[in-house]
Order: C-alpha cells, then structure tokens, then sequence
C-alpha cells in the first residue's frame, strides 16, 4: 500500500475513535494489523504516539474559549463559589496527579498489555457492559456543569482512568465518563470533564512515549519497516488525526446532549466478541 495512503487511513482510525468511548488503542493496533504494520516496529510506535498529539491538540483547539473562561475566573469561578481546590481547572489537575502517579509505576505491565491483543478485546466486551449498565441506570445526576463539580468526584474519575491505562481497549473516555456518572454528574458534565482531563494526561503520556522514541532514534532510523519519507509520513498521519479528530469532538458533544452512549456500548460488546472468536478461529 501507498505510504501517504496507509497514513491518512492510520489518521483517520485514530481522530475516528481517540475521544469516542469505544478505545482508540485498540482500533489502532486492529488497523495496522490489518495493513501489514508492524506492531513491534520502533518507527510504528512512535508514529502511534505522534498522531494521538494531533487529536489532542483537537481538543484544545475546540475547548479553547471554555479554557479561557476558566483561566479568567480562576480561582474565584465564574458564580464567584469556587476555591483554589475545587475549581474546575484545578480538579482537572488533581485528576490528572491520581492518573499519573500510579500508571508511571505500572509501565511496564501498561506495555505488555498494549501488544495483546486479547486483552484489548475483554477490555472491550466488559467495558461496553459497564457503559451500558451505567448509562441505563444513571438517569437521576446531582451534577450538571464542572462547575459544580466536587474533590471527591475528580479523585474518583482520575483513579478510573488508571484502569484504561492498564488495560488498554477498556478506553479512557469510557471509564471517565462511566466515572463521573456514577458519581452523579450529567452525561454532559461527565463528557466534559473527560475532554479536559484528557489534555494533561495525553500530552504527559505521549510526550514521556515520544520522548523515550526519539531517545532510541538510531533504532527507528535503523527499522526497516519504516516507510521510505518518515518525516513526511508522520506529518500527513499527524494532520489528518488533528482534522478528523476535531470534527468527532463537535458531533459528540452534540450527540451526548441529545441522546445516551448505549449505541458505543453496543458496539464495543460486538467488536470485542468479534475479536476473541477471530482469535479463537485462528
């Protein structure tokens, strides 16, 4: 296939599903497998990791007069009844302190996970029951805004994003928003809260991954499965992850507003069955 072609497919995969709830890790890796690429390649895994910084930067070019108001208000709010410790950029980061602490410490066992792809595949039939369950039975939120949000509601959503961590295919913004639901927050509010704490969690983590890549670059130089224009190859998957990622978080928003995440359950729960019996047959 096409280098150029092979990235824009690659890009589109990842902008498609990085902030749906249905996990991008694992359509990432069920992509490449099935376009011949490599999943042990070094080039490969630093390509993953440089076009999910596009779709972040989607996120806070769409939320950007949100993070302004935030920052304006800080740390009074906008209603004037927040603190230093419950305002919303500052629950962001507490949140994001909960993630990081212990999915640094569990690194190595987040890697090994990541090249599995059974693993993805449970994370993906178990977590589409849980979103199921959770959106079915969370009808009743006592939070409808961040800004109404609480300390205790962070902690517990930064610590449900540890689990997407180490099993990947369970989704980060599944288990984030299937977080904040059960503890009370509105699908909208949840939805929300999810996008920015993406923010700091993903650029933490793709920016330590691309780091250790680029520490090895004599090894990516050196991969034979790299496609002949690098450089050029990570630009277009960049790119096009950024423009296609963008247009996701608008449409969802909008969706979530209107309707529940029982279709993404759903289909979560049929790809994850779809995996284990293509396993099984092989």
């Amino acid at each position: 296939m096409n280098e150029y072609l092979l990235s824009i497919l690659l890009g589109i995969v990842e902008g498609l599903t990085e902030f749906l709830p249905v996990s991008s890790t694992a359509h990432l890796r069920i992509a490449e497998g099935l376009l011949g690429v490599s999943l042990k390649s070094d080039y490969w895994k630093m390509y993953s990791v440089v076009i999910q910084l596009g779709a972040i930067l989607s996120v806070v070019a769409y939320f950007r007069r949100r993070i302004a108001d935030f920052a304006r208000t800080f740390p009074r709010g906008a209603g004037g009844d927040r603190t230093l410790l419950n305002h919303p950029l500052s629950l962001t980061l507490l949140a994001f302190v909960v993630t990081a602490v212990p999915s640094y410490l569990a690194e190595k066992r987040i890697g090994e996970n990541l090249e599995s792809l059974a693993v993805m595949a449970w994370a993906l039939l178990g977590g589409g029951v849980v979103m199921w369950l959770v959106d079915m039975s969370c009808r009743r939120p006592r939070t409808i805004d961040m800004e109404q949000m609480h300390v205790l509601q962070a902690v517990w959503t930064g610590l449900a994003q540890v689990v997407s961590a180490v099993l990947p295919g369970t989704s980060r913004s599944m288990a984030t928003i299937a977080a904040g639901q059960l503890c009370g927050m509105s699908r909208t509010a949840a939805l929300e809260f999810s996008f920015f704490l993406s923010i700091p969690t993903m650029f933490a983590a793709t920016g330590y991954k691309l780091w250790k890549g680029l520490t090895n670059a004599s090894a990516i130089a050196a991969d034979p499965s790299a496609p002949a224009h690098p450089w050029t190859v990570l630009a277009v998957g960049f790119a096009v992850s950024f423009v296609v990622a963008l247009a996701v978080v608008a449409w969802f928003m909008h969706w979530v507003r209107r309707r529940g995440f029982a279709p993404f359950a759903v289909y979560r729960i049929a790809l994850g069955a779809g995996i284990l019996l293509w396993g099984w047959w092989r």
